[in-house]
């Protein structure tokens, strides 16, 4: 058996998607369905029951142990301003997984997250020293949630106490299908492909910092299939362990990104540059890119989709089909 938590979300449902394609059948999906349709994202799956994670106490004493768990489930949202609401979903949650991993000696890879480096002043370098660690400072309540569980991780990992395999990933900028219920936190290809098909005109941010032209902030957008092929190889690797970025490693400007949109579409994107709003530019990231060195180091050999390939990919396979879910 493999759990899968937050199974009926975004990435959780990619996982499930590809094991069932390798024939793993055997899934104990662990989420709410919620009221964003988030059914769809699981209606092509096969598993063996769906468990609402609110009754992870009961949930939890009735397992005796699983060949993997994919820990995806938490609250996402950056904006999020309910700190009690983080602490029980976000951190409780995956300290109560990571302990029955190690009881159970069970397998763990979880989400982590690129929010973990704050403004990027420190870099982005995946460096799980308590020392690079305490030099983070997430500018979100969702990042600090993430960010402290990879610290309490690395700390019971020294102790030897963890799972007898344990990977945090943390995800930069991740986009493709299956993100629909996400709303106004869906990637700017969801959001944007139907505008592009309309020829209707697409608003980027201006740009507020020095060296970086109007829609020129640059990101690491990463499809989430590749994100799924990385814990995938993660779980056939059983001796892999640590906290590792999950990007492409190459830094792409929002312009870029819509412009792959049109050239999937084959049509003319129009742009406009509007006014950032002020709220949010004290903390705008203008520069986010992965070092993706250590997970090279050991041992991860897969190349990642170009931005062009993975837009192309999903839009042409997903977002322009009256069936858009995997």
């Amino acid at each position: 058996m493999i759990i899968i938590t937050g199974a009926t979300g975004f990435i959780g449902s990619n996982i499930a998607a590809d094991l069932n394609a390798r024939g793993r059948t055997d899934l104990l999906l662990v989420d709410d369905l919620g009221t964003q349709g988030k059914w769809k994202n699981i209606a092509k799956r096969r598993f063996l029951d769906l468990v609402d994670y609110r009754e992870l106490d009961r949930l939890l004493p009735s397992l005796q142990r699983a060949d993997a768990v994919f820990h995806m489930g938490a609250n996402s949202s950056t904006t999020s301003t309910d700190g009690d609401e983080i602490l029980r979903v976000n951190l409780r949650a995956s300290m109560a997984w990571w302990n029955w991993c190690t009881q159970t000696g069970t397998p763990l890879i979880y989400a982590s997250s690129a929010a973990t480096y704050g403004d990027g002043a420190q870099g982005f370098n995946d460096d799980p020293s308590p020392t690079a660690l305490d030099q983070l400072a997430p500018l979100n309540l969702y990042g600090w949630s993430k960010h402290q569980f990879d610290k309490w991780a690395v700390e019971r990992a020294a102790e030897g106490k963890a799972p007898p395999q344990w990977a945090g990933l943390k995800f930069f900028n991740v986009y493709g299908p299956n993100e629909y219920h996400k709303g106004a936190m869906q990637s700017l290809v969801a959001k944007n492909t139907a505008l592009v098909t309309r020829g209707d005109t697409i608003k980027l941010f201006k740009s507020y910092k020095e060296g970086f032209a109007d829609g020129q902030q640059l990101r690491d957008f990463v499809y989430v299939k590749d994100c799924v092929a990385v814990m995938l190889w993660l779980f056939d690797h059983r001796h892999v362990s640590g906290v590792f970025n999950l990007g492409t490693g190459q830094a792409r400007s929002f312009v870029d990104l819509v412009q792959a949109i049109g050239s999937a579409l084959n049509k003319p994107v129009n742009i406009e540059f509007v006014e950032m709003p002020e709220s949010i530019r004290p903390n705008y990231q203008y520069f986010t890119e992965a070092k993706m060195s250590k997970l090279r180091n050991v041992g991860y050999e897969a190349g990642f989709s170009s931005l062009e390939d993975g837009v192309k990919d999903y839009v042409s396979g997903h977002l322009t089909r009256s069936d858009m879910y995997r």
